[in-house]
């Protein structure tokens, strides 16, 4: 089935990805078609610009989500909050927590955060961001989550990356 016809801003956007990336969007108005669109948009640097105009056009307030969800990861830590601010209020929530995430996960790479207020930090954290610092992070912060981490695979991956 197919969505309601897209706005002008949509389409433009969807035609400079369909530049950008060398494929034609068979059918605009299908939300599975602009799915694929924007997740082959997500590896490419230059399609960046584009993917967001349609991201900020984009009728889907859950479509949009999920591309905002995608690319945070592959964002600059000072981009982010563009892209969060674009989504609907109503799906926001998720993306500025994973946002959030990212920024400490990045902290905890660089020994950002003081690691006497560890303790207190991991408590507060979700479980995706407990497991990938359990991973990524510094030997400290491995020691605190195999010892308080939320769940037994948590501790466990953070017990295990200390060797």
């Amino acid at each position: 089935m197919a969505d309601a016809e897209p706005s002008p801003a949509l389409r433009d956007a969807l035609r400079r990805l369909e530049e950008h990336l060398g494929r034609s969007l068979p059918n605009p108005s299908d939300g599975h078609a602009r799915w694929a669109l924007y997740r082959a948009a997500l590896t490419s640097d230059a399609a960046r610009p584009a993917l967001l105009a349609a991201v900020t056009a984009e009728p889907d307030d859950a479509l949009a989500s999920g591309v905002v969800g995608e690319v945070l990861e592959r964002l600059p830590r000072a981009e982010r909050d563009t892209w969060v601010r674009v989504l609907a209020p109503a799906v926001r929530a998720f993306s500025e927590r994973r946002a959030q995430e990212l920024g400490t996960l990045e902290d905890l790479r660089t020994g950002a955060i003081d690691p006497d207020r560890l303790p207190r930090l991991v408590d507060d954290w979700s479980d995706w961001l407990q497991f990938r610092a359990a991973t990524e992070a510094d030997a400290t912060v491995r020691r605190a989550l195999a010892a308080s981490g939320r769940t037994k695979r948590i501790r466990r991956t953070a017990a295990e990356s200390l060797g």
